[in-house]
Order: structure tokens, then C-alpha cells, then sequence
């Protein structure tokens, strides 16, 4: 399975200045009302408006919520996808995340670990580095657990135990 890597998106191209208008019409203010709300300059707002400003994310937050509004992301089906939760038990000895395209085992059986075959001992949590394994895995578990989605085709192949 190979990663596409999609085009970058122009900032300029996303709606910001039709948003703050919207705020404005939501909370029914003007430009320097809206500017004394967000903690900005009314000029930056200005310029925001007519699009030759760009806000940065913090001051596009503030700006929104001055209506009540938030930000999400969502994906191409216009699902909301969530932010990656840091769990203070998966963080390794030195106190760094694992990376967070990897997914991280907890307390490893044999076989799970790439250090097992050099005979290293083993750490309390590691993670496959092997993409098109983490990829079969991923598959399988969808598989097994939207069944009723995945009913009329057949069970991906199962994973094996070490690699």
C-alpha cells in the first residue's frame, strides 16, 4: 500500500475572508468590535477581509470564537477526525513519544520486537517499523471488527506472528 502525497494547499484559497465576514454577521459587530474581541488590530481585520492577510491559526481561533465557533478537520468524506491522544504510558525511557505513524505495543511477547532477533533485552513497549506488516494488520482488524460492512468479502490474510 503506498502513501499518495496530496498537493499542498494554497492558504490564500481557503475561504478566511468570507469566515471572519460570517462572524461578523453571526455576532452582529463591525470590524473594530470584532478586532477589540480577538485582541487584534481592526486594520488587521481589514486586510483579512479583503484577503491580502493571512491569520495565523491561533488569531483565526480567537477570531471565530468571538461567534462560538470552533475548527475541525475532517476528511474526504467530511468525517471529523480527532486529535491523537498523548498517553503518558507510551512515551520510551528518555520520555519521548513513539512515533505516531507506528502503532506502539505495550508489553511485548517475543518475536514483536526487532531487537529480539540480536538477543537485546526486551523494552516494556516498541512498535513495528515494518510498514506492509502494520498496513496487513490494520486491514485484518477492520475486517474483524466491521463486520457488517466487510460481510460479503473474504477475511484479509492473517498477520503473522513474527516477522
Amino acid at each position: 500500500m503506498s502513501v499518495g502525497k496530496r498537493a499542498e494547499p494554497d492558504p490564500y484559497s481557503l475561504p478566511v475572508p468570507g469566515l471572519v465576514r460570517r462572524v461578523r454577521r453571526i455576532a452582529g459587530i463591525s470590524q473594530r468590535e470584532l478586532a477589540r474581541a480577538a485582541r487584534i488590530s481592526h486594520g488587521v481585520i481589514g486586510r483579512i477581509e479583503k484577503g491580502t492577510s493571512m491569520p495565523t491559526l491561533p488569531v483565526l481561533e480567537r477570531i471565530l470564537g468571538v461567534a462560538g465557533l470552533g475548527i475541525v478537520v475532517v476528511n474526504d468524506e467530511g468525517r471529523v477526525i480527532r486529535p491523537m491522544l498523548d498517553r503518558a504510558d507510551a512515551h520510551d525511557g528518555a520520555d519521548r513519544r513513539y512515533p505516531s505513524h507506528l502503532d506502539t505495543i505495550l508489553d511485548p511477547e517475543p518475536g514483536e520486537w526487532w531487537g529480539d532477533i540480536y538477543g537485546l533485552a526486551r523494552p516494556p513497549e516498541t512498535f513495528h517499523r515494518d510498514r506492509s506488516r502494520r498496513d496487513m494488520q490494520r486491514r485484518r482488524s477492520q475486517w474483524e471488527v466491521r463486520v457488517a460492512r466487510h460481510r460479503h468479502e473474504p477475511p484479509p490474510p492473517k498477520v503473522p506472528d513474527y516477522y
